[in-house]
């Protein structure tokens, strides 16, 4: 099968100019099949603000009620979804941008009311991979915005991890994918005092070990579990990551 590399990148880094710049030459120098998966949550947290429209955030995850979803589609699907296919273009990246409600592929459901009402938040439940890999056949670098679609007219605003992992383990029918989790370090971390001290690898049984250490903790666990999520589901491999270092392979690789 061919190889595909499928990145997933937070909104910091696609927000500001000068490293969304850096991030999408790097990306560009990838060689083959590849996807972007991007957030953006700082400007629509700065937008909701100017607008006098309250977004709150619980445990990292945005509330998004009916005004927040107008603005949360409105940065999306729009500013910063747009910027970075004009921004592929100007590199020669023949880059589509797309929403889980474009050619249907990804559909979700709106998250039941638990605890917490989330609102309009969607579960993904279908991911149509036949059509995206046909699109990466043909030569397309698709750019996935964090919004799905109920196949009932309504948008979803969608966690950037989920839409990146159910994405990658949908294309692992038709690739052999690497899924490639961008955050602002250049690794898992030994010590999170130490940049430097990237783990290079990481088995299920040093991750627990890892876990009941201490060493691994917070937003990692979550992170390194959709990692073997997606491993058992045939991904060939997860990278984490720096931005920085996307088009060279180094990080820590989860086996």
């Amino acid at each position: 099968m061919d190889k595909l590399t499928l990145i997933k990148v937070g909104g910091k880094i696609v927000e500001e100019s000068g490293s969304l710049e850096s991030l999408l030459q790097k990306f560009s120098l990838i060689e083959g099949h590849k996807v972007l998966v991007h957030g953006g949550g700082r400007t629509t947290t700065q937008l909701a603000s100017r607008l006098g429209i309250e977004s709150p955030m619980v445990d990292g995850r945005r509330i998004t009620d009916a005004e927040t979803l107008k603005i949360v589609i409105m940065v999306y699907a729009g500013l910063v979804n747009k910027t970075i296919v004009a921004g592929l273009q100007a590199l020669g990246q023949n880059a589509i941008g797309l929403t889980g409600a474009d050619l249907n592929y990804m559909r979700s459901e709106k998250r039941p009311v638990g605890e917490i009402d989330y609102g309009f938040v969607g579960d993904v439940k279908e991911v149509n991979a036949e059509i995206l890999a046909n699109l990466i056949f043909q030569g397309a670098v698709p750019v996935l915005a964090p919004l799905t679609h109920d196949k009932k007219g309504n948008l979803l605003n969608t966690n950037a991890d989920t839409i990146a992992g159910e994405a990658a383990k949908a294309l692992a029918k038709y690739f052999d994918v690497t899924l490639v989790f961008c955050f602002e370090k250049k690794g898992v971390l030994m010590d999170e005092n130490d940049d430097d001290s990237v783990i290079p690898e990481i088995t299920r049984k040093s991750f627990k070990d890892y876990v009941a250490k201490g060493i691994i903790s917070g937003g990692m666990i979550p992170k390194l579990e959709n990692a073997y999520e997606a491993i058992d589901a045939g991904v060939k491999e997860v990278i984490i990551t720096s931005a920085d270092t996307i088009s060279s392979g180094t990080g820590t690789r989860v086996i």
